[in-house]
């Protein structure tokens, strides 16, 4: 075990006990009520293996695994107690055979199979048993194709059976393997603390990853970094916070918020159906849409005062669940997205955010995305692709982030892997282009079986005022160049380039455009429902294949 599994539980008195965190006694009845979160500061308490599973599960769901008992002991290994002694001394102080619990059961009514770590039990170290324990939950959940959660607090690998419990990392990670080719979804839960060989193979390999406060997540731990180092970690090295400002954590959920958090995820696992609204929902004929000054519509799609991503978000979707990062390095704040239900059936939805005021635009870094943004839009693509949901991508972005850090993280790179990932992604992708659909930034997210766009929305190469800077040299010809460049609905849809045009709501009604909306996106998921994949991923290459073929031709006059 590392040093983190030589931790003994706080001496409790019989009614009362100490917060790790704050140091305030705490009435020990309460603090079980509380699900043993301080209330003074908010620490969160270990909770034993069986605990955990009581509150986790629906009452009277739970029905536990069983895992034949370990007894190996490959290495004969002794350090002040030989290890078959200090094992059965675990299993007399806590009354478990192993590290690790299981059971199957339900979560606000949706089946699951949980494995649960205990680090009362030799520091909940990876053992030969532990790993076993873990792949039998796997497959089950994988026999049953129900999702899977992991649990865990772990100090890592277990040294007393040596190189044996290093096997466990890859047979563990195996077990997760056969799980994303099933597509079945499987979920992290990480609490304090997880690491070693734990948290370097299936607590960081899950389909989403999901903290408690404080938690630490690491390879190696803090006394063996700086020992190596020789110098001082930041303030709230490897907690949970400071990953998830590092894009490696999905979110961060208090205790007592978790229920209803695995609810909302596990609720957008199952098949998506929909059917189409009784009328037309979007205008596919260009001549059927009004002409308008291609200048004016620039100004129509910047108007702040419009509905943003965010505010679709809440409107257009149920159960919408947020998640973070691009498990690299980073989280952009300017790509929002994770699964949600659309007229009740599931649906990866990722969009650009603005905002509506000076301070949400600069948290939004107006809405242009980072490499970070572009990867994290990708993980949740190939997530969608894993659970067979379709993909909704939100569009309104000048461009992507044009600053020295994106290019230093491989802002170019991380477009191009997108284009290449939509083209073939067999599940259906609905694209729509709400406000500024600026250059790379926005076809990263728009290569798609149906293109679609707001009546006061653009899509251009280029921004008019850099076009007229490069052409005229003279921003203030940006009208000049919003005509040449043809960035209305109405001539992108001419021009082929967009499927159908959703008509314009009245002006600052976000209720009304919101139904639009929805009415547009589930007029076309119906429509591409019973595409096969590899019937999506053959279109798509003759979609994009006749821009710029001779014949037919791509663009035609629109009449006035």
């Amino acid at each position: 075990m590392t040093s983190l599994a030589t931790r003994t539980e706080p001496v409790r008195a019989p009614h009362w006990e100490l917060c790790p965190g704050c140091r305030a006694v705490l009435y020990r009845k309460r603090l079980d009520r509380d699900l043993r979160v301080c209330p003074d500061c908010g620490h969160h308490l270990r909770l034993t293996a069986p605990h955990r599973l009581k509150t986790l599960l629906d009452e009277g769901s739970a029905e536990p695994i069983t895992v034949p008992v370990s007894e190996v002991d490959p290495l004969g290994f002794t350090d002040s107690m030989r290890y078959p002694l200090r094992r059965d001394a675990a299993r007399s102080r806590t009354g478990l055979d192993q590290a690790v619990v299981c059971a199957s059961g339900t979560v606000g009514g949706h089946p699951l199979v949980v494995a649960v770590l205990d680090f009362r039990f030799l520091g909940g170290s990876l053992g030969t048993a532990e790993g076993e324990a873990i792949t039998v939950a796997g497959e089950l959940a994988l026999r049953r194709r129900v999702p899977l959660l992991l649990v865990t607090a772990s100090g890592g690998a277990r040294m007393q059976e040596g190189a044996l419990s290093l096997m466990q990392m890859a047979k563990t990670a195996q077990m997760l393997q056969r799980l994303d080719e099933a597509g079945i979804l499987t979920v992290s839960l990480i609490t304090d603390p997880t690491f070693g060989g734990v948290a370097a193979s299936f607590a960081t390999l899950t389909d989403v990853i999901i903290a408690e406060p404080g938690a630490r997540l690491g390879f190696a731990g803090p006394r063996v970094i700086e020992q190596t180092i020789r110098r001082p970690l930041p303030p709230g090295f490897q907690t949970a916070e400071f990953l998830a400002g590092h894009g490696l954590i999905d979110l961060l959920c208090p205790r007592a918020e978790l229920r209803a958090t695995l609810t909302k995820l596990l609720a957008t696992t199952g098949p998506a159906t929909f059917t189409a609204p009784a009328g037309p929902a979007v205008v596919t004929d260009p001549d059927l849409l009004p002409a308008r000054d291609p200048w004016q519509a620039v100004r129509a799609a910047r108007d702040l005062r419009r509905p943003t991503v965010q505010d679709h978000l809440a409107r257009v979707f149920d159960e919408f669940l947020e998640l973070h990062g691009d498990r690299l390095a980073k989280d952009c704040p300017a790509i929002v997205g994770g699964p949600a239900l659309l007229a009740g059936s599931p649906v990866m939805v990722i969009g650009t955010r603005k905002g509506h005021t000076a301070a949400e635009l600069t948290a939004h870094s107006f809405g242009m995305a980072s490499p970070a943004g572009y990867r994290k839009a990708g993980r949740l693509m190939r997530t969608a692709a894993k659970l067979g949901i379709p993909v909704v991508t939100l569009i309104d972005t000048p461009g992507a982030h044009p600053g020295p850090e994106a290019e230093t993280d491989g802002q170019a790179y991380a477009i191009a892997e997108n284009l290449k990932l939509l083209a073939g992604l067999p599940v259906p992708v609905v694209a729509v282009v709400l406000g500024e659909g600026g250059s790379g930034g926005a076809l990263a997210l728009a290569v798609a079986d149906r293109v679609l766009m707001n009546a006061d929305a653009v899509y251009s190469v280029i921004s008019p005022e850099g076009c007229a800077a490069i052409l005229w040299h003279d921003p203030a010809a940006a009208p000049r160049a919003a005509a040449a460049l043809r960035v209305d609905a109405r001539q992108t849809l001419a021009l082929g380039i967009a499927d159908g045009v959703v008509p314009a709501s009245p002006a600052g009604d976000h209720d009304a455009a919101a139904a639009l909306l929805r009415a547009a996106l589930t007029e076309a998921l119906a429509e591409l429902a019973d595409v096969p994949g590899e019937e999506l991923c053959a279109r798509r290459p003759h979609r994009f294949r006749r821009f710029g073929a001779p014949a037919p031709a791509v663009a035609r006059e629109v009449r006035s």
